[in-house]
């Protein structure tokens, strides 16, 4: 497992959309608690996205050089447009003072499902995962490995979010700014990421 993939995957991880704005804001209303239970369900709301891609994507890359580009190039596309989507990006935290506890359960049903709809997962497989493993005789053990290390990397920030948020909350509620301009370095690094991959060769 290459330093430029844990690099890459924490880059994307860390990126703040919509997995990772629902657990600081759990880590913000319930406290760190809550954070650490939204993160594990968003972590394995990446399930679906691996399940779905890994076997699929193993037997494209053995095929055709064609459609590995085509993936690529792809995926540069989609990296542009979060690029462009992250730095537009307005939104604000929302805390619930009203809603009262929720049950762990209900945190995690609602994680999953946030990251089984975030399409950005199924990219994230399909755009990067071959560059990481061309070559290797048989790639789909290490998609896999490589998968796992994404979700372990997803809990661990997602985690860490939710707890700087517990401990924060006030500071971070006084100074929205602070968000909006980590969605604009995180846009730039996108970019970075988005001309990495279109010069990467199969």
């Amino acid at each position: 497992m290459s330093i430029a993939f844990l690099v890459t995957t924490l880059v994307i991880v860390a990126t703040p959309g919509t997995g990772a704005l629902y657990t600081i804001a759990a880590g913000l209303s319930r406290g760190a608690r809550a954070g650490v239970v939204a993160a594990a369900g968003c972590t394995l709301g990446i399930l679906p996205h691996l399940l779905a891609t890994v076997t699929g994507l193993a037997a494209v890359m053995h095929a055709s050089a064609v459609a590995f580009h085509t993936i690529q190039y792809a995926g540069v596309a989609y990296l542009l447009y979060l690029a462009w989507q992250t730095w537009r990006d307005r939104s604000e935290l929302t805390v619930d003072e009203a809603g009262g506890p929720r049950s762990d359960l209900e945190v995690i049903r609602t994680a999953v499902a946030i990251n089984v709809l975030n399409p950005k997962l199924t990219i994230f497989f399909i755009a990067f995962l071959p560059q990481f493993v061309s070559g290797s005789a048989d790639p789909l053990p290490r998609m896999l490995l490589l998968s796992l290390a994404f979700m372990l990397v997803t809990f661990v920030v997602f985690a860490l979010y939710g707890w700087v948020a517990a401990g924060f909350r006030r500071r971070v509620l006084e100074r929205p700014r602070v968000l909006q301009w980590l969605r604009r370095v995180f846009a730039g690094t996108y970019v970075a990421l988005a001309g990495r991959l279109a010069v990467e060769g199969r």
